[in-house]
């Protein structure tokens, strides 16, 4: 806001489009859809080029239907893609847990193990095994937080594929056929009058 440039202005136009061009859409819920959760976490590698932070995102599933999502630029600045992944996962979980004690107050589920879907291989090993990595003595302990949900058993993280991941919607510029399948994928479907 203090010194803006173009490629602000270009950012804002493209975002004031997309408002625009979806105005009409939304996300319908039914009472006969599946009663899965799931959550979907990913981030961007860097994608700040002035600070070189990520973007990370999360996105909660029920059933077919999105219903909590999230993206924020991180507070560090990651060293590997490994570690920007597990960062956006630990974000991922703390969302969840509360996410899950929130609906089994409701009575809405049981104390169940909540499905993590994430797209790196290496974050998820990083989760599920507590050895000391080489490449993850640096995380910082807040960080860990994931694997220690995982290792109690009150989540399962599981590698989903990139092109099926819903949170890259809140990460990056996609390709217009990866946002319309992705879009559809969230739940967004055009309202009927």
């Amino acid at each position: 806001m203090v010194k803006p440039t173009t490629s602000h202005l270009v950012v804002a136009k493209r975002i004031l489009r997309f408002v625009q061009g979806t105005s009409s859409y939304g996300i319908q819920y039914s009472k006969n859809q599946s009663d899965e959760l799931a959550g979907y976490s990913d981030s961007d590698r860097s994608g700040d080029k002035d600070d070189r932070k990520s973007t990370v995102a999360y996105v909660f599933m029920i059933g077919n239907a999105a219903f909590s999502w999230s993206s924020k630029k991180e507070s560090v600045v990651a060293l590997s893609s490994c570690e920007v992944e597990y960062i956006a996962a630990s974000m991922t979980t703390c969302q969840a847990q509360w996410i899950n004690l929130l609906l089994m107050e409701l009575q809405l589920v049981k104390d169940e193990k909540m499905e993590l879907r994430i797209d790196s291989k290496s974050a998820i090993d990083l989760a599920k095994h507590p050895v000391a990595h080489d490449k993850s003595k640096h995380i910082e302990t807040k960080f860990h937080f994931l694997r220690d949900q995982v290792n109690n058993g009150k989540f399962e993280v599981k590698h989903y594929k990139t092109d099926e991941q819903i949170a890259d919607l809140l990460t990056k510029p996609l390709k217009q056929s990866s946002f319309d399948y992705l879009k559809k994928k969230l739940g967004m479907a055009e309202a009927s009058n």
